[in-house]
């Protein structure tokens, strides 16, 4: 048996938070009353989302001294500073849905010890201006006690703060556990940028089949809170276009690989040529069993991410260009709907170039709109994210301090001109936009979800 199913069976938790805060304290029992109370008052609230985001990545790089450095965007974004600012220019938008990343890092510094400070403060204004949020549990990055992906612990560990982070807010509905599972693992361990900063297969199925892990066990921790959960699983849009008269295995391989993180969520056997590499790799049985025999919890939306530097091309001379369109949101989307056959969302996109954001918006929603046209259930649409960001035109990698203008607002809370477009395209489409065309008839369930699997 594996080192994460041995801990696993060796666990003796529920999967409950029993934790005690060293930081904070519990809320009263008249806040806990109102706050469960009032969870039933959100429910009408999940309908067509369109959705920002606060980035929020967090891995650790190598820093220029060769040390290790935390990447938090929240910090160099200044949205620890500017939330209250953050959430009023969110709703002032005309937007009601936001993902949002809690700093897991700052959360939970010591297992089974939790500072609530600044996330209470950040949750109860957020609530207060009726923003609905999708919690993203873990955005890239670890606390330093857990070390990185490779630690056989995370699952189980990680499963327990997802349970603190429920039962401290009951009121919330939405999650992302674990963002972007495919590409945490590449950029850690594969391509050797991120946290363990390996390049190796075997590290690169490690970390990812912990955080698949971690995944599936946080959703059912968060379910004994929520049972109607609502899971948005954001995953990375990708495609390589090899332009040559002879396309190598490599690359079919390589998009045949991307399809991994969710084949193990949904319980979808991998391709043959991907199960050997698991095997080889040191994927066992035991784990593949347990994959297919253990779901997510909640009601499952498939968020995928699409930019334009998404789509490669992989040039005769191996000169690799920008691809973007060539397939698109669209015609990516629409084969891992045919995978899975999942409700989708269009969970992020953007362009670093603020002139042309207005029309890269108006293009993506165009995708969204034959998406929907084609009968595929569409539950929402983000840009991604609210302000500028930091050195995303590196990967983080590099300590540049350069902003990346593609956020509606630049560092300092100024509209930039997608600001407005976006607020156009709500006011035109946001009364229109029912969760399927001419399903006026249909709304999000309020029941609880009933999973046919426990761990």
């Amino acid at each position: 048996m594996s080192d994460f199913l041995d801990i696993l069976k060796r666990s003796d938790k529920s999967f409950e938070s029993e934790a005690k805060s060293n930081f904070a304290p519990p809320m009263s029992g008249a806040e806990r009353k109102e706050s469960e109370k009032s969870a039933a008052d959100d429910e009408g609230s999940w309908r067509f989302a369109f959705a920002t985001g606060i980035e929020c990545s967090n891995p650790v790089v190598t820093g220029k001294t060769g040390g290790d450095v935390r990447r938090d965007q929240l910090a160099e974004c200044r949205h620890y500073e500017c939330f209250k600012e953050d959430f009023k220019l969110t709703r002032d938008l005309g937007l009601k849905f936001l993902r949002y990343g809690l700093p897991y890092h700052l959360v939970n510094p010591q297992r089974g010890v939790y500072d609530w400070s600044f996330t209470d403060e950040a949750m109860r204004e957020m609530r207060r201006l009726g923003i609905v949020p999708i919690l993203d549990l873990l955005h890239f990055g670890v606390p330093g006690w857990l070390g990185d992906f490779q630690n056989p612990e995370l699952p189980v560990a990680f499963a327990e703060y997802a349970g603190a982070v429920a039962a401290r807010y009951p009121w919330v509905r939405g999650y992302t556990p674990v963002n972007e599972i495919y590409i945490a693992a590449r950029a850690s361990a594969k391509d050797g940028v991120w946290n363990e900063r390996l390049k190796t297969d075997a590290g690169f199925v490690t970390a990812l089949k912990h955080l698949a892990a971690a995944n599936i066990l946080a959703t059912k921790t968060i379910a004994r809170t929520r049972p109607d959960l609502i899971v948005v699983q954001s995953e990375s849009a990708e495609y390589v276009h090899h332009i040559s008269p002879h396309p190598s295995h490599a690359v079919k391989f390589d998009n045949k690989l991307r399809f991994l993180a969710l084949d193990l969520l949904y319980r979808k056997v991998p391709d043959a040529d991907i199960m050997l590499y698991l095997l080889d790799c040191g994927f066992t049985r035991e784990e593949f069993d347990w994959f297919m025999l253990n779901d997510a919890a909640g009601f499952q939306i498939m968020g995928n991410d699409y930019y334009g530097r998404n789509e490669h091309l992989l040039l005769p001379d191996g000169n690799i260009l920008q691809g973007e369109d060539v397939l698109g949101w669209y015609l990516i989307t629409k084969r891992y709907y045919h995978r899975y056959y999942r409700p989708v969302m269009h969970t992020e996109t953007n362009v670093f170039d603020e002139r042309e954001a207005p029309r890269w918006l108006w293009k993506q929603w165009a995708n969204v709109l034959r998406m929907r046209r084609d009968g595929v259930p569409v539950m929402g649409f983000t840009w991604y994210s609210l302000t500028d960001q930091i050195d995303w035109d590196t990967s983080l990698v590099e300590q540049n301090n350069r902003v990346n203008a593609c956020g509606l607002f630049d560092l300092e809370r100024r509209p930039r001109p997608v600001a407005a477009a976006y607020r156009q395209l709500i006011e035109a489409f946001a009364d229109e936009t029912t969760l399927l065309p001419h399903g006026e008839m249909f709304d999000f369930t309020t029941r609880d979800y009933k999973s046919d699997t426990e761990v």
